[in-house]
């Protein structure tokens, strides 16, 4: 235990807590974090095109690793600075951290039809997840080295491998994204019974995965109006259709630049 915790000290460096979009000296580290991301997406979207399955499925299984060695750090630190009391709150069942196990799902199956679905929620409901904190990061940065990292690789990383799944794997017609609000579904639905699991019998600090605990208020925009005014099944199907527009607006980005270059995605795809 003491080499554990001296492990931990180690790995427990601290730093003002970074800014987002303002001067260089405060956000820097947001700033690199940015122009890391876009020369990830470049380099996965080259990578990507035309890969063989395999090709695709290393690359795919690689990312999934990498995401969660950081997550197992995050847990421990986070454990670690509460005396060794895990924080319930940080569990790693938020709607950010499905993409590590929706890829690495993604990475030892075999192509097909589940596989296709997997990678139309990483290109769309993931890549949105992902750049949208990276580019509103307001309550993801804190004061430890290692978390801020961690933060910045796992969001930079879902839209760097979400952009190059949408960009050479994921179908471009509507089918896709119907298959990736499926799998966005089930994950809501596991979701769901963790929160009334740890209603039931943990009932220890705060549990609101995907934030659809119904014994707290949504504070999401937008979502945070719906919730008091109708019922909690009507709710969870708005949170389920308002997600997937904003993945499905992903998709017709994708769409959108694929005509205006006058390219042809399911060449790439039959070639994959």
């Amino acid at each position: 235990m003491d080499l554990l915790n001296s492990i931990m000290e180690a790995l427990n460096g601290q730093m003002t807590e970074p800014e987002y979009f303002t001067s260089l000296s405060a956000s820097w580290f947001h700033y690199l974090a940015l122009l890391l991301m876009v020369i990830g997406m470049v380099l996965t979207i080259t990578r990507l095109k035309g890969a063989s399955d395999a090709k695709v499925r290393k690359t795919v299984l690689g990312f999934a690793v990498v995401l969660i060695a950081f997550e197992i750090y995050k847990q421990l630190n986070y454990s670690y600075s509460n005396n060794w009391n895990y924080r319930w709150y940080a569990f790693p069942f938020q709607f950010c951290s499905t993409p590590m196990y929706v890829a690495l799902l993604a990475g030892v199956i075999r192509k097909g039809r589940l596989q296709d679905a997997l990678f139309a929620f990483l290109g769309t409901f993931g890549f949105f997840a992902g750049i949208a904190v990276m580019l509103y990061p307001a309550t993801v940065f804190v004061d430890t080295i290692g978390i801020n990292i961690q933060t910045m690789v796992h969001h930079g990383g879902m839209a760097v491998l979400g952009i190059g799944l949408l960009a050479n794997r994921v179908k471009p017609k509507s089918s896709s994204i119907l298959s990736a609000m499926a799998v966005f579904t089930v994950l809501v639905v596991i979701a769901l019974s963790l929160n009334a699991w740890h209603n039931a019998f943990i009932q220890d600090g705060t549990f609101n995965m995907f934030f659809i605990n119904p014994i707290y208020e949504n504070d999401l925009p937008i979502l945070s109006m719906v919730q008091p005014l109708v019922p909690f099944p009507v709710f969870l199907m708005v949170y389920v259709l308002g997600f997937t527009f904003v993945s499905y607006l992903m998709l017709l980005g994708r769409i959108g630049i694929g005509k205006l270059f006058g390219h042809a995605p399911e060449k790439a795809l039959q070639t994959a």
